[in-house]
This record gives structure tokens, sequence and C-alpha cells, in this order.
């Protein structure tokens, strides 16, 4: 009897802790951009990623004493939306194990960019941007509560 309770408490452990090593195995969360000014909350969508701003250093813009506004949109429709909310990662699918590609949108300069989203495990998360051939990123750091 005492190796049916010892067998079924490691088939326990095993399927308990799976779902959290899947999710591990993810990048879904919230991180911080490199430079420390906003954190970016990062979910499943469907087969991909979705990553959308949820949180600025400064929120408030000094000029107009208002939330931060998307102003460098290239679309005057969009140039009002605040830029907490706004989703940056467009179409991002799985590539290979660890990386998601697709585009980023950048509200800093307002331009969409093609991107690699890189994830080992662990705490941090390689975002890149690419012009061409030429590409350039930053690493962020995942936000533990």
């Amino acid at each position: 009897m005492a190796r049916i309770g010892f067998a079924f408490a490691i088939v326990a452990i095993l399927f308990g802790a799976a779902p959290a090593a899947a999710h591990e195995a993810e990048p879904v969360g919230v991180w911080l951009t490199e430079k420390g000014d906003a954190r970016v909350k990062v979910t499943k969508c469907g087969s991909g990623l979705c990553g959308a701003i949820a949180w600025l250093k400064d929120p408030i813009d000094r000029a107009t004493g208002r939330p931060q506004v998307d102003d460098k949109n290239p679309n005057p429709a969009l140039k009002t939306r605040p830029v907490v909310g706004i989703s940056l990662f467009i179409g991002m699918r799985a590539s290979a194990p660890g990386k998601w590609s697709g585009q980023i949108y950048n509200a800093d300069d307002g331009g969409t960019y093609a991107s690699h989203v890189t994830f080992s495990g662990g705490d941090t998360l390689r975002v890149e941007g690419c012009v061409g051939a030429i590409c350039g990123g930053e690493t962020w750091t995942r936000v533990r509560r």
C-alpha cells in the first residue's frame, strides 16, 4: 500500500509541475524594458505572442500634463491614443524553439519593424527589430511580483 501511495505522490508531483514548466518555456508575463522606462505584458495569442505596454515610468507628458499619447504614429487617427495599452507585437508567431518572429511597433519613433523575440527560459527576453539586414535590440527582464 505504501508503494502505491508513493507512486501516486510522484505522479501527482510530475503532473502538477508540468503546467508550471510549460509556462516557463514561454515568455508569458510582465517584462521591464532595458532602459527601465516601460513594462510590457506578454501573453499567448492563439499560437503566437501578444505584447502590450502595461506601465510607463513617466506616464504623464511633461509638455501637456496629460497621459502620454502615440504622437509619433504616422496614422493621424492613432496619434491621440494612450501609449499604455498599445500592442507592440504584430503577427508574432513561433519560428523556432524559443523564438518568435513577426513585427514590432516602436512608439518612440512610430515605426514598425521586422522583429524576433528569443526566450531561453529564466528571467531575460531578447527583443530585436530589423530594418533590412541591420538589426538592433535589447534584453528585457522579467518582473517578479
